[in-house]
């Protein structure tokens, strides 16, 4: 439903997006997260690092991502990220296309690590298929091409 009224957004925002070694919050990890803090409309904080998983990275995640094993075992571990990364999702809302996959990661690492994470967070893919009800599609790909946005490496998590 559209209303004449806009709607505010929150003034605390983190735009966020990992790459993981498969789909499987209880089996697979996450090897690369992209993180934009956006306060009152200003980027304020910007933060990407490739994650040691700690476990094998499959081929066809390499594939897609062009993220292998080598690139990620010199890399930091989540551990090693968890304060930056909550520092940075302190008080502000969750955004990510498929908020549930990310979500679900993050949430997933940070329990592993004893941490009880949680947050507000707002899906790209739905708030897509509220703004524009015309369009029968909504994945990434198809936003990204329907604003003509320009993406180095569309399977990288800061990109």
């Amino acid at each position: 439903m559209m209303h004449d009224t806009p709607t505010m957004l929150p003034s605390k925002l983190v735009f966020l997006d990992t790459e993981t070694t498969g789909g499987s919050l209880r089996t697979d990890r996450v090897i690369e997260i992209g993180m934009l803090r956006v306060e009152n409309g200003k980027v304020v904080k910007k933060f990407t690092s490739l994650i040691n998983p700690q476990r094998y990275v499959p081929p066809e995640i390499e594939m897609l991502t062009g993220i292998s094993g080598a690139m990620v075992d010199t890399a930091p571990t989540f551990f090693d990220l968890k304060d930056q990364i909550l520092d940075l999702l302190d008080d502000a809302v969750f955004v990510a296309h498929n908020a549930r996959f990310d979500y679900g990661f993050i949430k997933t690492e940070f329990k592993r690590l004893g941490i009880n994470f949680s947050s507000k967070h707002l899906c790209t893919v739905k708030l897509s298929r509220n703004l524009y009800p015309q369009y029968d599609h909504h994945n990434l790909s198809i936003i990204i091409e329907r604003f003509g946005f320009r993406i180095k490496n569309r399977h990288r998590a800061f990109d």
